[in-house]
């Protein structure tokens, strides 16, 4: 199969998903949207039947009020869509989130309304947080995991897999709360909001803005780093295992040149795939910890819009997030096909 055909085939399948999902995810929130809808046009009665002209016009003709709450009501399913059969809302939410149109919020987040200036607006906060973690997070753990696998069954070793099994059992937002506690009240070291002041401009403003981010930079780092130099290591030492290293070492090939000219060359395909989707995955950020962290990024977004009940809002972010990760499944497919050929032809 040639390369092109197999990018093709990647493209053409990933698209299908985001099809089917969009749809799947379309139903669930025109539901819950038609729900939302029929109680604010109930509240939006309730109200206005609470005024003067109408509470005389009820005590007077009730027949003639029941008519003006008949056509109220109606007046407001137009302007909420609900005229409209449930299936035609479905596709049509589908059709727009498709083309990238979701609307607005109900009430303005990160000082925006318009659903997909809110997302541009938090897509790179939380690149600048996650991605810059996950960069550490490689390039701590290829050096951690490529030594634990040198020293394979030794102290070095045994001390990665206890730290991998330590940090990797420690919930994220947990960690974030006592590293809050301890840097920021106890010690007064790092600000306890991720927030940035919103007076600030310019360089000012970024700079305040880089501050806040390294609490929850060290927090992410922290829990991560060990589970990623596991599995380097993990793969490290099923590489070295091979017959073209216990060749390359029979011949006198200087060790560093057997581990990093031979073994992590041949182990590159597994490590460089998972930190193609680490990063990339990274884009979605992590709603529970940037809501403990006040980060204004895309994890706190789909907080905000949980709590506020913004389905707009909910629809956008799930798109994104569902297209961002797709995305980085085909980049690393590619790149996997690209330094693997075999994969390509299904070997």
């Amino acid at each position: 199969m040639s390369f092109a055909r197999y990018l093709g085939i990647r493209i053409f399948n990933a698209l299908l998903v985001l099809i089917f999902v969009t749809f799947v995810v379309s139903i669930l929130f025109v539901k819950v949207a038609e729900d939302d809808a029929k109680t604010r046009i109930a509240e939006v009665i309730n109200n206005e039947a609470r005024n003067p002209a109408i509470l005389r016009l009820k005590a007077s003709d009730p027949e003639a009020f029941e008519k003006w709450k008949s056509n109220r009501e109606e007046q407001l399913r137009r302007e909420f869509e609900l005229d409209k059969p449930f299936w035609e809302r479905v596709i049509s939410k589908t059709k727009n989130t498709l083309l990238l149109k979701f609307g607005n919020a109900r009430s303005p987040v990160f000082g925006e309304i318009k659903v997909s200036k809110i997302i541009e607006k938090a897509i790179p906060r939380t690149v600048l947080l996650f991605t810059t973690a996950q960069i550490i997070i490689t390039f701590i753990g290829l050096l951690l995991g490529i030594k634990a696998a040198q020293k394979a069954g030794k102290f070095v070793d045994k001390l990665l897999s206890v730290l991998a099994m330590l940090t990797a059992s420690l919930p994220m937002w947990w960690v974030g709360m006592v590293f809050i506690l301890a840097f920021s009240f106890q010690l007064g070291i790092f600000p306890a909001s991720s927030l940035p002041n919103p007076n600030l401009e310019g360089f000012a403003y970024y700079k305040d803005l880089l501050w806040r981010m390294v609490l929850p930079l060290i927090t992410v780092v922290f829990v991560s780093f060990g589970g990623w130099a596991y599995t380097t290591r993990n793969i490290m030492i099923s590489t070295m295992h091979e017959d073209f290293i216990t060749v390359a070492r029979a011949k006198g090939v200087p060790e560093n040149r057997v581990i990093y000219g031979h073994a992590l060359k041949a182990a590159s395909p597994p490590i460089v795939t998972n930190v193609i989707i680490g990063l990339l995955g990274s884009l979605g950020g992590a709603i529970i910890t940037e809501a403990v962290f006040n980060w204004p990024g895309m994890g706190r977004l789909y907080w905000v819009a949980l709590q506020q009940s913004e389905v707009n809002l909910l629809m956008g972010v799930t798109y994104v997030t569902v297209a961002l990760f797709l995305a980085s499944m085909i980049i690393a497919d590619v790149i996997y096909g690209y330094l693997d050929p075999r994969v390509r032809v299904g070997r």
